[in-house]
């Protein structure tokens, strides 16, 4: 197996791999991004994205990311659709980033894996996706047209999804585990006008029943402990996110929730390997955020290729 070298190597492609694949290919250092599924990460199957700048009317969230992706690869980056396995540091202070099918050699890492969407951990979840259970309501939205939904959460993505689900559902209900929402102010008025969403308030969802699809629900309120079954023809769970860093874990200092430890340069435990977005603790969870993030882990890349000796010359504490 041959093996490529490249001064950058960026492992996801979200808004900051994109981003931050942008910054060091525009500084003429030899880009490779590496990402497993598509480009843009979550805002990708983000239906429309009012809150980015320069976009008043708002904007597609797959068509953010295309544009993001077209510019990376005008400025000079290389994109590889490929799930990397290991991260692999050399005596020579570089790095072997190995997937399935190739190896690569790179001088320095910017890690971007960003998070997933967190499940509700449910037996028979797993064997429900696709089946009535999603994660995501632009990807499988019209496939519910006249049904009944449920939506778990009570944040911004709740509300956002669940309102763009009530464009096909006859009913949306979002089952909040608390008796306020987190969601932002304009979010909340917006689901709180729709006559097609009902709120079910300090309930959490104990089962997903049905054979071979969704069908019903039971829920428990978590102050009463009365349960009760509600016919659903989907649920859909927005109640978070789990940082995608299984990848490096051994290989940089993690915390307890598994979100990458850097420091305010971006630089994580390892000399050469830095970290931005939603895998980073930290990071605020936004596109603009992740955008920020990789421009800076980009920065304080080209920087320490330029400064290798005195980049990681004093001992950080990781916040």
């Amino acid at each position: 197996m041959s093996t490529s070298v490249f001064d950058a190597v960026i492992v996801g492609g979200g808004g900051a791999g994109l981003s931050a694949a942008i910054y060091t290919a525009r500084a003429n250092l030899s880009t490779l991004l590496l990402e497993r599924l598509m480009p843009g990460g979550q805002i990708a199957s983000t239906d429309l994205v009012e809150n980015y700048p320069g976009f008043p009317e708002g904007i597609l969230g797959p068509e953010i990311a295309r544009r993001m992706e077209s510019q990376a690869v005008k400025c000079g980056a290389r994109i590889g659709y490929e799930d990397v396995k290991r991260i692999l540091p050399q005596e020579n202070s570089h790095f072997i980033i190995e997937t399935a099918a190739n190896r690569y050699q790179t001088r320095a890492v910017i890690l971007a894996m960003g998070s997933s969407f967190r499940m509700l951990g449910l037996p028979n979840e797993k064997e429900l996706i696709g089946k009535g259970v999603s994660y995501c309501a632009t990807c499988d939205g019209a496939f519910f047209k006249g049904k009944e939904l449920v939506v778990v959460g009570g944040g911004d993505s709740a509300l956002q999804e669940g309102i763009f689900l009530t464009k096909f559902a006859s009913r949306v209900s979002i089952v909040h585990r608390r008796d306020k929402l987190r969601a932002s102010p304009v979010l909340q008025e917006r689901a709180r006008s729709n006559v097609k969403i009902h709120f079910i308030w300090d309930t959490v969802v104990d089962k997903i029943e049905g054979s071979g699809k969704v069908e019903s629900v039971t829920l428990r309120n978590v102050k009463s402990q009365v349960t009760e079954n509600l016919k659903t023809d989907g649920v859909f769970v927005f109640i978070g996110h789990d940082p995608n860093s299984g990848l490096v874990k051994g290989l940089v200092e993690i915390d307890n929730h598994g979100y990458v430890l850097a420091d305010n340069g971006y630089k994580t435990s390892v000399p050469g390997i830095f970290a931005a977005g939603e895998v980073r603790r930290g990071s605020v969870r936004q596109l603009i955020a992740a955008c920020g993030e990789g421009c800076g882990a980009a920065l304080a890349l080209q920087n320490y290729l330029e400064n290798p000796q005195t980049g990681f010359a004093e001992q950080r504490r990781l916040l």
